[in-house]
């Protein structure tokens, strides 16, 4: 149990933050670092930087058992057993992968790694990263170690509890760096999944992601077209699900995110050097992106010629359930920037249930809450599917618009027979 219990976790952001408090009250004497400064002072105070579930609760624990600890860069006074890489690796103005940061970090470990020291990765890269980039750097520090690739897959708003009970991926670069990257994980979760190579297990990272986004993409499709023939998308969708055990289409409705609107982009980018282009991943993925233009389109139609429009974005991170602040991805933020390019006379206001007001702010909106997001305003757009949503009461809210107004309702949340005033259009995506 004392193998491998000295841990150093390069990033503290979503994925190392959750692994290492996680990590911490397993029994680990974790070592977070973390660059940036306000992010370091966050944390050093036994709060995380973002929302997560009871995670302030369990890096307090953590801190509190000595077991938690933070640094502006690695300590150099502890030999470390393992290095843990989670920094981003987000997509460039070009829409191409970013592996600096992993290039980064490893120079990093490279300068201060004892002999025999473990090299885990679990920030997405592209293929062939851990073996390309990552090894030759290992390399030429003439030290003996041990490489691994082992995916986080966790959800947000769910970390906590996946982390402790998800299939553990471990990919290695030799038989004795997977048995101790195994014999590690195994003190988070009971279910370790070993494949045959360090590329395996950074495919299986993005096929997981791309998966989704397609699987999100079809449902999308499907609403469109159903626009499209005039028909009710979501009585289609309902319908063929229902009982039926070889349908399983995904409600409509926006998809982003830190990972699903970035890893396709890796995949893609990783298959290009064998001259495959994944023409389904691409397709839903377009799919997916298109979706901001398809609702800014119709609300513009709606909103005419009006002179100084009120606009008020509501659910502005990227998903609203589980619940989450997280604006990365988000295409909250499309829609702002659709709205100042095309339309800069309009009057943004925004509305989030877990998004600090000045999150909203930084955004570029003026912060509301549930009822002033309707009250004046010439368009309401529902943007993430946060639970709250449904128990409002619309027929009342709408009463507080302007005249005429819409109400874009682009996760099927609101009924559409409401007795809504005759001058607010309540548009429901697929319907």
């Amino acid at each position: 149990m004392e193998k491998d219990n000295i841990v150093c976790i390069m990033g503290m952001g979503y994925v190392g933050l959750t692994l290492g408090a996680v990590m911490a009250n397993k029994g680990f004497q974790v070592h977070g670092v973390e660059i940036d400064p306000a992010t370091l002072g966050v944390i050093s105070q036994g709060k995380a930087h973002f929302y997560e579930v009871n995670l302030d609760a369990l890096i307090r624990r953590g801190i509190k058992l000595g077991n938690l600890h933070f640094h502006s860069e690695i300590p150099t006074d502890i030999e470390f057993d393992v290095f843990l890489i989670t920094v981003g690796t987000p997509l460039d103005s070009q829409g191409r992968p970013r592996m600096d940061m992993v290039e980064h970090v490893t120079d990093e470990i490279c300068r201060t790694m004892r002999d025999g020291a473990m090299i885990v990765l679990r920030s997405t890269v592209l293929m062939g990263t851990s073996l390309n980039v990552v090894k030759p750097k290992l390399d030429k520090t003439g030290k003996s170690y041990h490489l691994c690739f082992c995916p986080e897959r966790t959800v947000e708003g769910r970390a906590l509890e996946e982390l402790v009970a998800l299939p553990q991926i471990v990919g290695g670069l030799n038989e004795e760096s997977v048995e101790r990257a195994m014999s590690m994980f195994r003190r988070l979760t009971p279910t370790i999944v070993r494949v045959s190579s360090l590329m395996a297990a950074e495919l299986i990272k993005l096929l997981d992601n791309s998966f989704r986004d397609l699987f999100f993409a079809f449902g999308n499709e499907v609403a469109l077209m159903c626009e499209a023939a005039g028909v009710d998308g979501q009585e289609i969708i309902r319908a063929a699900n229902m009982g039926y055990p070889r349908t399983n289409i995904a409600k409509p409705g926006f998809v982003g995110g830190p990972c699903l609107e970035k890893d396709p982009h890796i995949l893609m980018e990783s298959l290009s050097p064998y001259g495959f282009v994944p023409a389904l991943i691409q397709r839903g993925r377009s799919i997916n992106e298109s979706m901001v233009e398809y609702v800014y389109a119709a609300v513009s139609k709606a909103l005419g010629d009006a002179k100084a429009p009120v606009v008020s974005l509501m659910g502005l991170a990227f998903k609203g359930h589980p619940d989450t602040d997280d604006l990365r991805g988000s295409l909250a933020l499309h829609m702002i920037r659709l709205f100042r390019e095309r339309r800069p006379d309009a009057h943004l206001r925004g509305q989030d249930y877990v998004c600090a007001d000045g999150m909203i702010r930084q955004a570029g909106l003026e912060p509301v809450n549930d009822v002033d997001a309707f009250r004046g305003a010439d368009a309401v757009i529902v943007m993430n599917n946060n639970r709250r949503y449904v128990a409002l009461d619309i027929e009342q809210r709408a009463t507080l618009l302007n005249r005429p107004s819409i109400i874009y309702d682009c996760w099927n949340l609101f009924q559409a027979n409401l007795d809504i005033p005759s001058t607010v259009t309540l548009h429901v995506f697929g319907k």
